[in-house]
């Protein structure tokens, strides 16, 4: 089997209502975002002959996918007032409202079905809050 990944990252802030720790305070991560994808054999002819596939393919879909997200309070919707949201946006702070908790775990299967749905097939994402902590997700 032949894998190749690419990876791409984007810097944002979140929370976990309800945690039991820290992660219930509003804190950042720099995320780093790793989509594998394999195959049995390579491509035999033409200008991608030897890949699995063209980087050049991957690398667009998961920096649109970091760059809705970089710089951004990633809110999980109904988890904040609306008191609170209108003094966020009336200080300018950009929000990215998500239907699911922004938990690592949560934001790889996320970017594996935004994948999918651009056209790609990866076997599986990997989603790192930190340099030694990560989930990932493959179906």
């Amino acid at each position: 089997m032949y894998t190749i990944a690419c990876e791409a990252h984007f810097d944002a802030a979140h929370f976990l209502l309800g945690h039991p720790g820290k992660c219930s305070n509003i804190h950042g991560h720099r995320w780093r975002i790793r989509a594998y994808f394999g195959s049995e054999s390579l491509i035999e002819d033409g200008g991608s002959k030897g890949m699995v596939m063209d980087f050049g393919e991957i690398k667009p879909a998961l920096n649109r996918i970091a760059d809705e997200f970089d710089h951004k309070l990633i809110v999980e919707r109904d988890t904040l007032r609306s008191s609170t949201l209108l003094m966020l946006e009336e200080e300018s702070f950009e929000l990215k409202d998500v239907d699911f908790r922004p938990t690592a775990e949560n934001f790889a299967k996320y970017i594996f079905d935004r994948l999918k749905d651009d056209g790609l097939d990866p076997s599986k994402v990997r989603v790192y809050e930190s340099d030694d902590a990560y989930a990932e997700y493959s179906e």
